[in-house]
């Protein structure tokens, strides 16, 4: 039995949505990974971006043009936000990348951009059985555990990374140049945690 029985485009849309927000998350980690075709990968990133941002669009019209929704419109609105914020910062992270080519990057973007993966792989996860009350709710608020979980271990690795940076890089301009594709991608992970914890909001609100 479905939680919500009504409006059931939205939930098609944030499913497709948090689909397009895990494959550039990945597509990032690949980038950082150096291998080959960055030049390709760099282009089809910025496609991700802007097909997530026809979704999020969607969502926005639907939201004003739908008389009765699903759940709250604040949520809605503000579960869109964040998950169009979290493709932003994982499209500017991969186009810096591209764009300052850092001569040493710290292994702890790779790090970073893997819990990445992990964080938006689990909120594709979640939206996935996001229509689904009885058979779902215990296994979303799981999954919003391990989202929050995976936030604070980003924030360690940035601490440990940040460390290391200040320590070993005495180019400024370099130190600068990785300094912010590391706090895109950690910034990407705090955003992941916003979401889950509107998920988590929704699923009790309406349990």
């Amino acid at each position: 039995m479905k939680i919500f029985p009504r409006e059931a485009k939205f939930f098609d849309k944030f499913e497709h949505l948090a689909k397009k927000i895990a494959e550039g998350s990945n597509l990032l980690a690949e980038i950082l990974s150096q291998n080959a075709d960055l030049e390709r990968k760099c282009h089809r990133m910025k496609e991700v971006e802007h097909e997530s941002d026809g979704i999020a669009n969607s969502i926005y019209r639907d939201l004003h043009s739908t008389f009765i929704t699903p759940f709250d419109r604040e949520d809605i609105f503000s579960l869109t936000t964040n998950l169009d914020d979290i493709m932003d910062m994982v499209e500017s992270a991969a186009t810096n990348f591209c764009l300052y080519r850092p001569k040493r990057p710290l292994k702890e973007l790779n790090e970073l951009a893997q819990i990445l993966c992990q964080s938006t792989n689990l909120i594709e996860s979640a939206f996935k059985c996001f229509s689904h009350h009885a058979e779902n709710a215990a296994t979303i608020l799981a999954l919003c555990i391990e989202i929050n979980s995976l936030e604070n271990k980003a924030d360690g690795v940035l601490h440990r990374a940040l460390e290391n940076l200040f320590e070993q890089e005495k180019e400024v301009v370099e130190l600068i140049k990785v300094k912010e594709i590391l706090e895109e991608i950690e910034k990407a992970t705090d955003i992941c945690e916003d979401v889950s914890n509107v998920i988590e909001g929704i699923i009790l609100k309406y349990g």
